[in-house]
C-alpha cells in the first residue's frame, strides 16, 4: 500500500513523461470533421426536432459549444492525456453548474449533468471547463485578458481545491458539500452583504421550484383531473404523440417503464413510489444538447391534489467519451449515468433510477427542477465571472476528489501557475476552434430561427 506520499511523488514523476506546459498544445488532427460529427448525432433522434436542436445551438457560439461534447472529446483524444483516472462529467462546461435541493432541503451548488459521465483522464474534464469560461466571456464581451484570466482562474482554483482535499481524510472530503448557507457566511465575513441580499432572492425563487410550482406551469385542470398541458412542439401528451394507439396500451408502456424505474430505486424509495398515481406522461423538450432525445415528463399524485410529483425520463445513450476510455461497467446507459452521478455528487436526488423502453431504449430518471437555479452567466462582469469560475472549480474537483487520487492529481498540477497558464492557453485556442465550427455549421447547415425550427416539428415523425 503506498502512502499519500508516495502518491504524490508518483504525480509529480510524471510530469517527465507528460510536461505541464503541453497542455497548451492544441491543433485539431486534419481527420476530424466538425460538421460531420454534430451531425451524425442527429441519427436516432426524434427528427422533427432536429431543427429545434441546430436553432438552440445558432444562439451563439457558446450555445454551440454546449452541444459539442462529442466533438470537444474527439480533439481532446489527440492532446497529451495524463491518464490520472476520476469520475468526468464527461461535459464539465460553466452551465452544467448550479443549485439545486439536497434530501436534506438544503440548496447546493454541485455540478448537476451527467449524460456524459464516465471514468476519464481528470484534466479533460478541466480542459472544457477552463474553454467555457474563455467562450462565455466572449459572449459578453470581454476583452482577451479578461477571457483568459477567467479560465487561468478556473484552473487555478482547480488546482487549490485539488492540493486541499489531498491534505484530508477521504470521509472529510466525501461529506463536504458547498451549501448556501455557508456561501453566505463566507460573503458576509468579506462584507459582501449585498451579494448575500441577491443571492437570498436567488434562493427564495429556487425554493418556489418543486412539483407544486411545475404542476401550475404544466399542469391544467380537465373534468377534475389534472393533466399535462399541450404546448407543442415543446410538450407532447403521449396521446397526442401516438393518437392510433390504443389508449390501454399506451398505459402499459408508460406503466412497464414505470415498473422497471421502481425496481431499481431502494425499496424504501420504491414503498414512497408506490403510494403516487400516474396521472400523465408527455414528451418534453429540454437543453441544446439533448434535444431531440426522448425526454418525457410523468406527473404522478400522492395524497391529493396539492400533493404532485414531476419526474423526469430522459433518454440515455453512450458517453461522449465512450471511445476514448474503457467502458463502463454498467451494461445500461441509463445505470451508468445514474452511477456516475451519484459518485461525483456531495447530495443527490433520492429519486434517481433507470429503466428501460418496450423498445429497447434506455432512459435514466430523476425528478424534474427540484429546486434547481442556474446562475445568469450573461449578466456577469469579469470579476463576478472569475468568482463563479471559482464555485465551479472547487465542485469539479470535489467531484473528482471522490473517485480519482487526490494526491497523483496534486503533485502532477503542484503549487506553481504551469498547468493552470498552459490549460488556460489551450482555453484560448479551443474558443477559436469553436467558433470557426461555428461559422462552418452555419455555412454547411445552417441554423434556422427558432419560430421556423418550432413550425416544422409541429408534427412528430416518431416518438
Amino acid at each position: 500500500m503506498t502512502t499519500a506520499d508516495e502518491r504524490y511523488q508518483q504525480g509529480k514523476a510524471l510530469r517527465a513523461q507528460i510536461p505541464r506546459s503541453s497542455h497548451s498544445e492544441f491543433t485539431r488532427s486534419p481527420d476530424v470533421d466538425p460538421v460531420e460529427i454534430l451531425t451524425g448525432q442527429d441519427e436516432g433522434r426524434l427528427q422533427a426536432l432536429v431543427p429545434v436542436r441546430h436553432a438552440r445551438m445558432g444562439e451563439n457560439p457558446f450555445a454551440f459549444y454546449r452541444a459539442g461534447a462529442k466533438l470537444m472529446a474527439t480533439d481532446l483524444s489527440t492532446t497529451p492525456t495524463t491518464n490520472l483516472m476520476a469520475q468526468l462529467s464527461g461535459d464539465a462546461h460553466l452551465s452544467n453548474f448550479g443549485w439545486f435541493g439536497s434530501p436534506e432541503r438544503q440548496l447546493v451548488f454541485d455540478a448537476n449533468d451527467f449524460d456524459e459521465t464516465l471514468p476519464g483522464s481528470f484534466e479533460w474534464d478541466v480542459k472544457r471547463m477552463a474553454a467555457s469560461f474563455v467562450i462565455a466571456a466572449q459572449n459578453n464581451g470581454f476583452d482577451a485578458d479578461e477571457q483568459e484570466a477567467a479560465a487561468f482562474e478556473s484552473v487555478r482554483a482547480y488546482r487549490d481545491a485539488m492540493r486541499q482535499f489531498a491534505a484530508q481524510g477521504y470521509l472529510d472530503v466525501w461529506y463536504l458539500n458547498l451549501s448556501s448557507d455557508k456561501l453566505y457566511a463566507t460573503l458576509e465575513s468579506m462584507g459582501k452583504k449585498k451579494r448575500v441580499k441577491k443571492m437570498q432572492k436567488g434562493e427564495k425563487k429556487a425554493r418556489s421550484k418543486d412539483s407544486e410550482h411545475a404542476l401550475k406551469k404544466l399542469g391544467v385542470l380537465v373534468d377534475g383531473r389534472y393533466q399535462i398541458e399541450n404546448d407543442p412542439p415543446f410538450v407532447v401528451r403521449l396521446e397526442d404523440l401516438a393518437p392510433d394507439l390504443d389508449p390501454s396500451r399506451r398505459r402499459e408502456i408508460v406503466e412497464d417503464v414505470v415498473d422497471h424505474y421502481t425496481s431499481t430505486v431502494p425499496d424504501h424509495l420504491e414503498v414512497l413510489l408506490s403510494r403516487y398515481d400516474l396521472l400523465d406522461f408527455a414528451l418534453k423538450v429540454v437543453g441544446v444538447g439533448s434535444v431531440g432525445t426522448r425526454c418525457y415528463i410523468g406527473l404522478l399524485q400522492g395524497r391529493d391534489q396539492e400533493d404532485p410529483l414531476f419526474l423526469q425520463v430522459k433518454e440515455a445513450g453512450d458517453s461522449a467519451l465512450a471511445e476514448f476510455f474503457p467502458p463502463s461497467q454498467y451494461e445500461h446507459a441509463g445505470e451508468r449515468v445514474v452511477q456516475g452521478q451519484r459518485l461525483m455528487q456531495s447530495s443527490t436526488d433520492i429519486f434517481l433510477g433507470w429503466a428501460t423502453g418496450f423498445d429497447g431504449t434506455q432512459y435514466y430518471v430523476r425528478q424534474l427542477k427540484d429546486m434547481k437555479y442556474s446562475v445568469e452567466v450573461e449578466d456577469m462582469g469579469p470579476n463576478r465571472l472569475r468568482r463563479y469560475a471559482h464555485a465551479c472549480a472547487a465542485v469539479l474537483a470535489q467531484s473528482h476528489a471522490r473517485s480519482g487520487s487526490t494526491n497523483m492529481i496534486a503533485g502532477y498540477m503542484g503549487s506553481g501557475d504551469v498547468f493552470p497558464r498552459a490549460v488556460a492557453e489551450f482555453g484560448m485556442k479551443y474558443a477559436e476552434q469553436n467558433d470557426a465550427d461555428y461559422q462552418a455549421f452555419a455555412t454547411q447547415v445552417g441554423f434556422p430561427s427558432v419560430e421556423d425550427a418550432s413550425q416544422s416539428a409541429l408534427s412528430y415523425e416518431q416518438a
